[in-house]
């Protein structure tokens, strides 16, 4: 029985193996983060690319009105005219 659990300890120069390299280490943390980072940004979302699109038209309204703002809009020189 006591060799049985001497060998689920690695008695026989098999503990180094348990443990992956600093670099390997930190490359499955970084990639377990970015799973992470990815189901957060979808959770709740049905249809995430519906989602990116319409941010996208948001991004290109709000740019147009700007350029619009910058351009003049057309708006100040408008006068109302009775006859």
């Amino acid at each position: 029985m006591g060799s049985l659990c001497s060998s689920c300890f690695g008695s026989n120069g098999e503990s180094s193996n348990l443990m992956p390299s600093p670099e390997t280490r930190r490359r499955q943390q970084l990639e377990a983060a970015e799973r992470r980072r990815e189901e957060n940004e979808h959770r709740g979302i049905k249809n995430p690319e519906s989602v990116r699109r319409q941010q996208q038209r948001a991004e290109e309204l709000a740019r147009r009105e700007d350029e619009a703002a910058r351009m003049g809009g057309g708006a100040p020189n408008l006068k109302w005219q009775s006859n």
